[in-house]
């Protein structure tokens, strides 16, 4: 089915065209849906990474190729897998963490 995507894995994904205040070009993106999903639908649930950021509850601190850079939480969204340019690795796992926590935070009572 092609290549296998992993929850908190981090990839270059084309996040154009977006709209308005969305989060737009080609830039890392971490996964967050879980690899079930992952594995058997078309798309993915990412969280972009921006560098222009600030320290804010919904945005995680990461490092990616030695670039310091905010994981953005409150700009979650499904993409098809398509949009994927290339695998970079994947979070540590405190970031990972961190995502899980805010993720709940934001979404679960």
């Amino acid at each position: 089915m092609g290549m296998v995507i992993k929850q908190y894995e981090i990839f270059i994904i084309c996040l154009d065209p977006a709209f308005h205040h969305e989060i737009k070009k080609t830039r890392p993106c971490v996964v967050v849906s879980p690899d079930e999903m992952n594995k058997h639908i078309s798309t993915i649930m990412i969280a972009p990474v921006t560098s222009k950021s600030h320290k804010y509850p919904t945005r995680v601190p990461t490092k990616i190729q030695e670039r310091e850079g905010w994981i953005v939480l409150d700009q979650i969204r499904t993409v098809d897998k398509k949009r994927i340019i290339k695998r970079l690795g994947k979070v540590d796992a405190k970031t990972a963490r961190e995502i899980k926590s805010v993720i709940k935070e934001m979404l679960v009572d």
